[in-house]
């Protein structure tokens, strides 16, 4: 893999603000890597995604130090359009980014502003209606369908302007628990089928984890640790101490080893935890026979 994303000492303040919003971020991607991004709110989260596409200075005045590379390039570099071809982002509102009449023209508005082909468009709609189950919404307004379609239909248009990188900011925040699954639903098939970067903003770690190849935590506009997913948690003490709680089964693991009852790796998942827990059970039987 190649290094597709360069950050560089990076900080950035808002105009008439006293501090910045991100300060002197390092941070590299490998093309084809999904980094979950975490943190509290006003961490600087969402200031790093517009950053990465260039909304970040391009919609917004302040004072930049560093380097935002994209592929090599400079954000600011980019002639106008061309970057968002290259990044693409799905806010947390998906109303936000609407501005046709039916999901189908939806779809369509940014491949036709693109200047695709109408075979390509064809081809690229059908693509992204079966990966995120779109057909029966295609005639329908996007402002009439549930939230977490608006949120797929939001992920779809993007998605079918095939940028190398995609960022979600919040996608789920929003969604009932059914809705956010299909999401992320999406988001497997996607990192399966496909080689973008993908960058998901997220508070929802169960679905999130399964699905990162690392993980990165920010605070107060610093990015505090950043890591493979499996080492990123193992430094679940500072996350929890920090805020940051992990779901249930990796707190269960990590309480049975401050007990001394646990020395392996940290579960990532349930099927993960159960696997442990039958492994650590069989053995304790096994030492009592």
């Amino acid at each position: 893999m190649t290094s597709l994303i360069d950050i560089k000492n990076y900080t950035w303040r808002y105009l008439y603000t006293n501090q910045p919003a991100v300060k002197n971020i390092n941070l590299t991607l490998d093309e084809g890597l999904f980094l979950g991004v975490i943190g509290p709110n006003g961490s600087g989260k969402t200031t790093l995604a517009y950053s990465l596409n260039g909304l970040i200075p391009g919609q917004y005045h302040g004072i930049k130090e560093g380097e935002v590379l994209i592929d090599g390039t400079e954000v600011e570099a980019y002639a106008k359009g061309t970057l968002q071809r290259q990044v693409g982002v799905v806010f947390s509102d998906p109303e936000a980014q609407f501005t046709a009449m039916t999901v189908e023209d939806e779809l369509v508005f940014g491949m036709e502003n693109l200047g695709m082909s109408i075979p390509e468009i064809r081809e690229r709609l059908e693509w992204v209606v079966s990966l995120t189950d779109l057909q029966p919404l295609l005639l329908k307004p996007p402002y009439e369908i549930s939230g977490g379609q608006k949120q797929r239909v939001a992920l779809a248009a993007v998605l079918a302007m095939t940028p190398r990188v995609m960022i979600l900011d919040e996608p789920t925040s929003m969604l009932d628990p059914i809705s956010r699954k299909r999401v992320f639903d999406v988001l497997a098939k996607l990192k399966k089928e496909q080689k973008n970067t993908i960058i998901v903003i997220e508070h929802s770690l169960e679905n999130l984890i399964p699905l990162a190849d690392r993980m990165a935590f920010m605070l107060n506009g610093e990015l505090v640790l950043e890591d493979e997913t499996r080492a990123f948690f193992a430094q679940i003490a500072m996350l929890m101490e920090k805020g940051i709680f992990p779901p249930d089964a990796m707190q269960f693991f990590h309480q049975l080893a401050l007990q001394h009852m646990y020395s392996g790796a940290l579960p990532l998942t349930v099927e993960e935890a159960t696997q442990s827990l039958r492994a650590s059970l069989a053995r304790a039987a096994g030492g009592q026979s």
